[in-house]
């Protein structure tokens, strides 16, 4: 149904735009009515940090590992083998405040020999255990 402005020589060149609001306005009242519906919420119960005391933090030193290359390990700059490393590391898991074990690689050090001194501190139970790097520039 197109409408003439008066001139009949031939079709109207212009769209009907009353077709495409209804459109919009239906898609629009669609989009109004399922929003909210999509904007479902989960409740979930998130655990609670116990965190230490500031005073307490301070006086616990961290325990420095460094490895080197050539899989050699270092107890605060203190050569350690394996088998001493077990020992120590689980007498410092006994502790009540446990100190944070901060792991030091070499560039070149392969991974696998990180992950066997990360797996040796889990096995003697201890529960922090981080990584140092440098930041990048």
């Amino acid at each position: 149904m197109a409408f003439s402005t008066g001139n009949d020589n031939g079709p109207m060149a212009t769209i009907n735009v009353t077709p495409l609001v209804d459109v919009m306005l239906v898609l629009l009242i669609i989009f109004m009515i399922t929003a909210p519906l999509m904007t479902h919420k989960v409740e979930i119960k998130l655990p609670e940090a116990t965190l230490a005391k500031p005073e307490e933090a301070s006086k616990i030193t961290p325990i420095t590992l460094a490895i080197q290359d050539s899989g050699a390990v270092y107890w605060n700059d203190e050569p350690v083998t394996m088998d001493q490393l077990e020992s120590r590391l689980s007498v410092e898991a006994q502790k009540t405040p446990q100190p944070p074990i901060n792991i030091r690689g070499d560039r070149t050090t392969k991974y696998k020999v990180v992950n066997s001194v990360v797996t040796v501190a889990q096995r003697q139970g201890m529960r922090k255990v981080g990584f140092v790097a440098i930041k990048e520039r």
